[in-house]
């Protein structure tokens, strides 16, 4: 099946519409591959941190509360809005930024402006390989030489990879959401300008879903 981008493009409302209706949707404790991110932050003594597709914030508080300016962008509005009154709350808002971004345009950021860019799942969300390709680039020219790249895919193993409805480009649908499942081939080809650090598989939610963390160095 052909790239379908009207589908793609109903997607904001969509996840606009579930945040809003799902408040702390995913819960409000740090995820797994944020502790792995907070421990990789002390020691790159990183300051400033990029979260693309930072939802609600349940990360973004974590990487505030320890001490590092966050940037955090998504597309989902209402998201940002509660992600901030939250750290309000919480005296963190000083080192919090907020921007409102659909992430298929360029990074409204300097170059080699961030330590560290991170995203757990947002790589995954209704992106075509080239568009995929245009946002791995622009991660590479707002991070600062030496700068990682931290972020967390669902891949072909998973059990929603080939089911629901097509896409194509390895896009598949279920529940409302459409999701880009990722091979080695896709991790490789995002990896250009970029040092391989790590990659590690584990599992996830009720399914469970199946990803890979993956990190890599700005050369």
């Amino acid at each position: 099946m052909s790239f379908d981008p009207a589908a793609i493009d109903g997607q904001r409302k969509h996840w606009q519409r579930v945040f809003a209706e799902n408040a702390d949707m995913y819960g409000t404790d740090l995820s797994d591959p944020a502790r792995f991110a907070l421990d990789s932050l002390t020691r790159a003594s990183a300051l400033d941190v990029l979260e693309l597709g930072a939802g609600q914030g349940r990360d973004t508080l974590a990487f505030l509360s320890a001490g590092y300016r966050v940037t955090a962008l998504d597309y989902a509005e209402d998201a940002l809005r509660t992600l901030a009154e939250t750290a309000v709350q919480r005296g963190i808002a000083e080192r919090l930024t907020t921007i409102a971004h659909d992430v298929r345009r360029p990074l409204p950021l300097p170059d080699e402006s961030m330590d560290v860019a991170y995203s757990h799942m947002l790589f995954n969300m209704a992106l075509s390989t080239s568009e995929l390709d245009a946002l791995g680039q622009e991660v590479h020219r707002v991070l600062r030489r030496g700068g990682l790249h931290i972020y967390t895919v669902r891949h072909v193993g998973d059990s929603h990879y080939g089911s629901g409805i097509s896409h194509g480009d390895g896009m598949f649908e279920n529940g409302g959401f459409i999701v880009h499942f990722f091979d080695e081939a896709l991790v490789d080809r995002l990896a250009t300008g970029f040092a391989v650090v790590d990659r590690a598989e584990f599992e996830e939610g009720a399914l469970p879903r199946k990803l890979w963390r993956i990190t890599t160095r700005k050369q």
